[in-house]
């Protein structure tokens, strides 16, 4: 291994951060929107954003309700939240600071100036009025940061470390989002929530970017097995679980030292590729994810394990979600 073991970790945990702030963004802007298409009665609210980050227990501990204020202010501007837009952005710059002389330059600065657009507009973005606006910067300059490093970057250990964070990052939250959404807007002892499936699945494609590569790839009405199958299993659309273990498997096989990670990787893209997902009930679902949840965990372990072994440093505390 001829990158130190610190710096193996800033880039991973910088890509990671990146990727999470991105997620939420599209995460409460989609929610928002699905909230006016929805009947009153039938609405999610706002929680399950807060069940998503797995921080339901951290969350109650210090708000009363679940309105739309209150979350999206906790998941968005909360700095002592360490999921939330603004403490990732934190994290995010942290790292990339300690290798700066890693990273292309263009790294460096654009995230430091998404930083500091996010503390000067916290305010402005968590009101209706200028959320969008608020988020999707967040995500346009998410988007500018990787293409700068797709573009700029020498294919050696410093990208694949970048690469692996980032597609572990979205592996991760494409089963969070299927899980908790398909749980809380498709109750399926609630027949009355039909005529609505279309338009509630349609929102977690479009939470996950996923709804116009779903209708080109599926030719397809949006249909819950259609969408289990391309978000789990699809070779390639970027956010699918699928094509985020291949992308982790190829920089893998670029790295030395790799025979411990690629074999829990191998164990967990075996599970993922059971044929019988499209065809499980909720709770079935539920199980399943949870099985890749663990797979990712544990994978996360094997890398720390063997790229960063020496370190105890905060981003190593969180978990791998968050």
């Amino acid at each position: 291994m001829t990158m130190l073991s610190r710096v193996a970790e800033n880039i991973y945990w910088m890509s990671r951060y990146i990727e999470r702030a991105e997620n939420l963004a599209r995460m409460i802007n989609v929610n928002a929107f699905l909230l006016l298409d929805l009947p009153r009665g039938f609405r999610p609210g706002w929680k399950p954003l807060v069940e998503i980050t797995g921080s339901l227990e951290v969350y109650e501990s210090r708000f009363k309700n679940y309105d739309e204020r209150a979350v999206v202010k906790y998941l968005l501007a909360d700095a002592e939240n360490p999921g939330s837009i603004y403490s990732s952005l934190i994290f995010a710059r942290e790292n990339s600071r300690t290798v700066r002389d890693v990273l292309p330059r263009w790294v460096w600065e654009q995230l430091t100036e998404l930083y500091l657009f996010a503390q000067e507009n916290l305010n402005s973005g968590v009101t209706k009025k200028g959320r969008h606006a608020f988020l999707k910067r967040i995500i346009e300059s998410s988007h500018l940061l990787a293409g700068t490093c797709s573009s700029t970057m020498s294919r050696d250990e410093a990208y694949q470390f970048l690469r692996i964070g980032r597609n572990l990052e979205r592996a991760d939250m494409t089963t969070r989002i299927l899980d908790v959404r398909s749980s809380n807007l498709l109750p399926e002892e609630q027949t009355e929530l039909r005529p609505f499936e279309s338009i509630q699945w349609m929102s977690i494609l479009k939470t996950l970017s996923a709804y116009h590569m779903y209708r080109k790839s599926m030719n397809t009405h949006v249909r819950r097995s259609d969408v289990l199958r391309f978000l789990l299993q699809n070779e390639y659309f970027p956010r699918s679980f699928k094509h985020n273990l291949l992308a982790i498997e190829e920089s893998l096989n670029q790295l030395p030292n790799n025979e411990a990670p690629l074999q829990v990787l191998g164990r967990l893209m075996k599970k993922a590729n059971s044929s019988h997902i499209p065809g499980l009930k909720q709770q079935q679902l539920h199980a399943f994810i949870d099985e890749l949840q663990l797979g990712l965990s544990k994978l996360h372990d094997s890398l720390r394990a063997t790229y960063f072994p020496t370190l105890a440093s905060q981003q190593q505390q969180q978990s791998a979600a968050g």
